[in-house]
Order: C-alpha cells, then sequence, then structure tokens
C-alpha cells in the first residue's frame, strides 16, 4: 500500500542553494474575500524574500470535490500542480489513487510547527504526505447569559451533562443539539476524540467504528433524545437559526470554524452573551477533542522539488494572522494567533482564539478511510431515523461499520475483519 519516494527528490536538495530559480505551483479553494489578505499577497512575500524559490498560487473556485476529479486528470496527464489544498477526510482516497508524493523525510523537521492531532491527519500508514493548515477542533459554543440566568454551569462529566440538560429543558431551553445532517463530522469527531477508527496493519485496513468512544456518544445522545433534552433541529436547516435566534438552543458542540458562522445565525440579539469552553469528559473521551472539517496542503505525484516545496509550505501554513484573516483557525503550533475584534466582542470579551488553539492541542489522532464521504452518508441516514425516533443512536456507528467495509473494499483494499 506504499507509495514510492518523489524520484527527483535526491537531485533537489541543492537547488535553492544555486543559482537555478526553482518554481513551485500550488492551487487552493480559500475564500480570498474582501477585507480578507489574499493568498496571492501571502506567496508575494515569500518570493520577495526567496528568490531561488518562487511559487505561483492558483485559486480554484468550484466545489471540493469537483477540485479533487481535476487534480486526479492533472496528476495522470502529468501536469498537477506541486501542491494542493486536500481536505483530511478526503486525503487518504488520493492516496489510494496514487495521487501524492510521500515526504515523510522533509516533513520531520516541521512537525513541532503543528498540533499533533491535525499533523497525524496528513499521514497514512505512518508516512507524511503534505501539512496540516486549517482544523475543526470541537468545542462548546454557549449562551452564558442565559446560563447565569437559568443557574446552570458547563458540565465537566457525562453525569453533569445530562443533568444540567434535562434541567434547562424543564424551562423550555436546551444546551445541547443532535445534528442528523452533520452526523458524519459531529459522531465521529466526537467518538474520534477517544480513538481513531481506522489503522493499517500488514496492508490491510483494520476498521472498528464501534469503540468505548463510539458506544459512549451513543448513550449519551440517546439519553438525552429519550428525555427530550435536546433538539434535533438540522444544523444546515433554518430551523436551527430560528432556535439560536427565539433563545431555545442555548448550547452547542460545534466545530471552532462555526464561530463567525454562529455570530451571523444567532443575529445582534445574542452579542456579547455567547462564550467557548472546552469539551468536558462526556464521552469517554478523557478532556480530549476530535475533528470536525479542516484541510492540508499535499505534495502532488510528479513533484520535482520536494524538499523547497515543504520549506515554502511550513512557511506559508504559519502565516498566521494572513490565514486567520481567511476565516481559518490554524493548525499551526502557536499562541500568536489573535482573535478578531469582532469575534471577542461577541463572544463576551473573550479570547476566543486561545480557546482553539488549546482545544487543537488536546485533539486526539484521528484517520479517515478512502472514501469516507459514503461513511458520512450511511451514518446521516441513521441519525435521521435515531432523530425522529423511528432508529436509535447506536445504529449510526453500526451502519458506520458495515459502510467502512464495503467501501473498501470497493476501493478494492484490503480489509483484516
Amino acid at each position: 500500500m506504499g507509495l514510492a519516494g518523489c524520484g527527483s527528490g535526491s537531485d533537489s536538495s541543492s537547488s535553492s542553494s544555486s543559482d537555478e530559480v526553482v518554481k513551485i505551483t500550488y492551487m487552493h479553494r480559500l475564500p480570498d474575500s474582501d477585507g480578507m489578505t489574499t493568498v496571492d499577497e501571502i506567496v508575494s512575500q515569500w518570493n520577495k524574500a526567496h528568490p531561488n524559490i518562487q511559487v505561483t498560487a492558483t485559486k480554484f473556485s468550484g466545489n471540493a470535490s469537483d477540485m479533487i476529479k481535476k487534480l486526479e486528470t492533472d496528476v495522470n496527464a502529468g501536469n498537477a500542480p506541486d501542491l494542493a489544498q486536500v481536505g483530511y477526510a478526503e486525503l487518504p482516497e488520493v492516496y489510494t489513487k496514487g495521487m501524492l508524493e510521500d515526504v515523510t523525510e522533509y516533513a520531520e523537521q516541521y512537525k513541532d510547527d503543528f498540533a499533533s492531532g491535525p499533523y497525524s491527519l496528513m499521514q497514512v500508514d505512518g508516512k507524511t504526505y503534505g501539512l496540516p493548515q486549517d482544523t475543526g477542533p470541537l468545542v462548546y459554543f454557549y449562551d452564558k447569559a442565559a446560563f447565569d440566568e437559568l443557574g446552570l454551569t458547563v458540565p465537566t462529566t457525562q453525569e453533569e451533562l445530562i443533568s444540567e440538560a434535562e434541567t434547562a429543558a424543564k424551562s423550555g431551553k436546551y444546551i445541547m443539539s443532535f445534528q442528523a445532517d452533520e452526523a458524519g463530522n459531529m459522531l465521529s469527531g466526537l467518538a474520534g476524540a477517544s480513538g481513531s477508527w481506522y489503522t493499517i496493519k500488514d496492508d490491510a485496513w483494520v476498521v472498528n467504528t464501534e469503540t468505548d468512544g463510539s458506544k459512549a456518544v451513543a448513550s449519551v445522545y440517546q439519553t438525552l433524545l429519550d428525555n427530550k433534552a435536546v433538539t434535533t433541529y438540522p444544523r444546515w436547516d433554518p430551523t436551527f437559526d430560528a432556535a439560536l435566534q427565539d433563545g431555545t438552543l442555548i448550547g452547542t458542540i460545534g466545530a471552532a470554524w462555526e464561530a463567525p458562522l454562529l455570530m451571523d445565525s444567532i443575529g445582534d440579539s445574542g452579542k456579547g452573551n455567547w462564550a467557548v469552553a472546552q469539551l468536558g469528559d462526556w464521552f469517554d473521551n478523557g478532556g480530549k477533542t476530535g475533528p470536525d472539517g479542516g484541510s492540508g496542503v499535499a505534495v502532488l505525484k510528479g513533484c520535482e522539488h520536494p524538499k523547497e516545496a515543504m520549506e515554502f509550505l511550513d512557511w506559508f501554513n504559519t502565516q498566521v494572522d494572513g490565514l486567520i484573516s481567511q476565516g481559518l483557525v490554524v493548525a499551526a503550533n502557536t499562541s500568536d494567533a489573535k482573535t478578531p475584534d469582532s469575534w471577542k466582542e461577541y463572544f463576551s470579551g473573550q479570547d476566543i482564539m486561545q480557546e482553539f488553539i488549546k482545544a487543537n492541542d488536546n485533539m486526539g489522532d484521528f484517520t479517515y478511510i478512502p472514501g469516507f464521504s459514503a461513511v458520512a452518508t450511511a451514518m446521516t441516514n441513521a441519525a435521521s431515523k435515531a432523530a425522529d425516533g423511528s432508529g436509535t443512536v447506536e445504529q449510526i456507528f453500526t451502519d458506520a461499520q458495515t459502510t467502512s467495509i464495503a467501501t473498501l473494499k470497493d476501493y478494492g483494499l484490503s480489509v483484516s475483519e
């Protein structure tokens, strides 16, 4: 299942120290919206300081899935960019299709520049194929003013979570949400905080989506659903926003990157009332959190200068202020990330970026399989049944198991059963 290393790696080590100008191409799908420090502006800083390693960035404007298809076509045609943005859940798929360069020998020196959880998401079978860029550690968003009014505190244990949720529900308020449409991302992240579902042993995938962490997630959410102490509005449905706006939903688990989205969803009525906290030990997670979204930058097959490409990539992915301006929660292992003033004003004056950094550093190691999107779809379908009472939360993880194995076999990959 391994891939050959870059054939030209041995010649490239001295390129940047000679008169030759090494040219690196980078394709991304960052927003580059008004008011942001654009990717081209960040890259131009590098180019000015590194005349022997010149980088050209290209923005892909379509869907992420379309970009992956384009990259596959380009790799097969031999004209792919050297570097490309790849979602963590997409990495194993592009790896399996032979689209990546093994850059383990160059990545090792940059390992300490990034939080360990995101760094591991750029690895398959112990080999590294790029560096993490942004991340989505799961955190807890809550209406501090509403909590104070009801005499609630942010729970730290599973028992406290269930008790506080039931207390709030008696007042028609909800401190937790069950989001069926986000099951593939959120529930896998929550369960994965205590241990990965997927490993590789003897060139075969080992699948276990029904871990102790998964069982704990199922137990807690089933209890909340049975006791009607949790909302069931889909995350990306107007009913979810409405529950935030009318003060019904006063707490929810979400990815760090949701902060500005929640600000828009809640509106001015919540300004100064909300806050961010770490997840408690709610799902036998030992205080760890898990991933929900995020992406890295991978080195694609055919890159002629992997050493220089990784040198630039490490620099680019640690340009904290510029990347934060793009709305990213950086994977860089830094305490320098500044919370935008508008965010701080909204979240009770709290320096929420420091909470996100803490969550980054506290993220469990989780890996995905090729075709994880099929697993996420199966989980979403099962979660919809759990939400309306026609199914159970436990079934979500059972379906994840069977779908994971079937998907890997569809890819022609070995599965250890």
